[in-house]
Order: C-alpha cells, then sequence, then structure tokens
C-alpha cells in the first residue's frame, strides 16, 4: 500500500486505523484514567500554559481517542463540563466506555477538525493530545479552533511529533528491532505477527485486537512533524497571542521506544508481567528525569513531543 495521497485519503486511513485500533489502545500505550493518568495530564497542562490550569467551564478537545486527556481533566477538577470529538466511531466507542467506568459525564461527538459542528464562541478551552500530526489541513483546523473558541480563551496542544527528535527516536528503534531475537529468547516469548517465519502465517488476523488495517496503515497515519517554529506560525497565523512551544520527553522517550520495538516482535500474551512493569515504571522514573534536568535546559526541538500553548484575543 502506497502512502495516502489527498486529504479524503488520510482521513479514511485515519478513520480504519484507530477504529481497528481502538480495543486494544489503552493497553498498548499505557493509557491510565486515574490517579496516575491524572498527574500526568495535570503535569502536562501545567507545563504547557506555565501556571496551574482552569477551572475551564466548558472545553473541547480535538481527536480525543479512548479520553487520557479529557476524561482525567473531568476527574481532577479542571475541566467542569467536555466536549470530546474524533474521526473514529470506534474510538469515540472505547471514549464513552471509559467514562462509564471513572464516573465522569461527557458528550462524544463524531467530528472533523477542519469542520467543527459547533457554534462560534462556545467553548473556554479547544485541546488535544497527538493530534495534530494526523490532520491533512492544519490552516483550516486552527482557524475552526479560533472560531469555537470564547474572546480570552485558551488553546492547548500536547504529544506532537518534532522533526529532530522524531529523527533522533530512530536509533533506539533500530537498535531494538537487532535486539529483539535476543530479547525473545531472554524473555522466552514466541515471535509475534510477522517476526517469526512460519509464525507469521500462523496467527490468527485480528488476535490480541491487532486487526490487518491496525498493522498494516500505521506507517501511513502520522502525516507531519514539526519544528517548534512550525507549530508556534500555526497558531499566531489563526489569530492566536501568548504562543508558547515546550518540549518533553528525551530520555523517557529513547526508553519507551526500545521497549515498545522489543515487545511488538513478541505476542502480546506472553510478555512477562514483571518486564512489563519495569518498562511502565522506567518510563515514569525517566519522565520525572527529563522533567527535572534536561527539559528546563534544552532546546524544545530535540525532545520527541512537542507542547503548544495560546490564547484567543479579548478584541
Amino acid at each position: 500500500m502506497g502512502a495516502p495521497a489527498t486529504p479524503d485519503a488520510i482521513r479514511d486511513v485515519n478513520t480504519r486505523y484507530h477504529d481497528a485500533a481502538a480495543r486494544s489502545y489503552d493497553a498498548k500505550w499505557g493509557v491510565d484514567i486515574g490517579p496516575v493518568g491524572e498527574l500526568q495530564v495535570l503535569g502536562k497542562v501545567r507545563k504547557a500554559l506555565g501556571f496551574r490550569p482552569g477551572p475551564f467551564e466548558r472545553s473541547l478537545e480535538i481527536g480525543a481517542g479512548t479520553g487520557y486527556f479529557t476524561l482525567n481533566l473531568l476527574r481532577s477538577g479542571v475541566v467542569r463540563s467536555a466536549v470530546a470529538t474524533d474521526i473514529s466511531p470506534g474510538m469515540l466507542d472505547a471514549l464513552r466506555a471509559s467514562a462509564r467506568g471513572a464516573g465522569v459525564e461527557v458528550a462524544a461527538v463524531l467530528a472533523d477538525a477542519e469542520s467543527l459542528p459547533f457554534k462560534d464562541e462556545s467553548f473556554d478551552l479547544v485541546l488535544g493530545h497527538a493530534v495534530l500530526h494526523h490532520i491533512p489541513d492544519l490552516t483550516a483546523a486552527f482557524a475552526e479552533f479560533a472560531r469555537v473558541l470564547r474572546p480570552g480563551a485558551t488553546l492547548l496542544f500536547a504529544g506532537e511529533p518534532s522533526r529532530d527528535g522524531d529523527r533522533l527516536a530512530g536509533y533506539p528503534k533500530r537498535a531494538a528491532t537487532r535486539m529483539a531475537p535476543a530479547w525473545r529468547r531472554l524473555m522466552r516469548v514466541r515471535p509475534g505477527h510477522g517476526f517469526g517465519g512460519q509464525e507469521r502465517d500462523a496467527r490468527p488476523a485480528g488476535e490480541n485486537g491487532h486487526g490487518p488495517d491496525d498493522e498494516t496503515l500505521e506507517p501511513f497515519v502520522d502525516v507531519h512533524s514539526f519544528t517548534p517554529e512550525d507549530l508556534a506560525g500555526h497558531a499566531r497565523a489563526a489569530g492566536f497571542t501568548q504562543v508558547r512551544v515546550h518540549g518533553e520527553e528525551l530520555l523517557a522517550n529513547w526508553f519507551g521506544w526500545t521497549n515498545r520495538t522489543l515487545e511488538s516482535s513478541a505476542r502480546a500474551e506472553d510478555i512477562p508481567w514483571l518486564w512489563t512493569q519495569y518498562a511502565y515504571r522506567g518510563y515514569l522514573a525517566l519522565q520525572k528525569v527529563d522533567r527535572l534536568l534536561l527539559e528546563p535546559r534544552l532546546p524544545p526541538a530535540i525532545f520527541y513531543n512537542l507542547m503548544l500553548a495560546g490564547q484567543k484575543p479579548t478584541v
């Protein structure tokens, strides 16, 4: 399959991929709707804005996925009322189920960021996590964000891949790919789909929640990476002021991509619990090192993730 060549094709690929990935998405990426997730999300929001957030009366999340940001912000009281949008019906179904489990209410709406079905000046916060790099027309999308925000309201996006950080992340990914056979022997796990000769044909399609669309479309869902100047430029061109871009995750990112690459080479049900705990707790520990030692001192461009914040002018 070749890369999608038109905006409609990009949207179609993203919808199919995220529908297929929805059932196993939280487990794959360690998404937590609870105390740990609240601390992570509040830390990101505080870092992006530069101050303690909220409370925001009404928020709109773009590309909300399974609800990581919005549900944790509702739980923490930072957001009082929330609308969560996505182009993937499967992701919105997962979000609704997570909201019921978390005991919070959220309006989940199927919507395209480039053409939002909401009234002008109807939200106090527009936010998103790891979504801008999927959107074909960012100029149209940022114009929509500005349209639906009230004067003086806040724009906030996190988890966007930086161009240099993405390139640097290729090193641990390639190293882990070479290490994967030895790691599987050490862990005593079976090769996963595509990694073990006959295992590739023997494994049923869709096993462990990963169908053919999930696996074959993943290389095509990301259509942008950013420099800090790129990201800030989109916001300023749409009229936002007080625009700030921060970088986050360097060591944690390298550690995380190494482990995800190793794990993707094995059958998920075989991976030992102790390894999962090591990977999860190690990632959290390195996030803290990044936050305390590296993020205040190094330029945003070298980090894997970029965060954007801005404000709609009051006049």
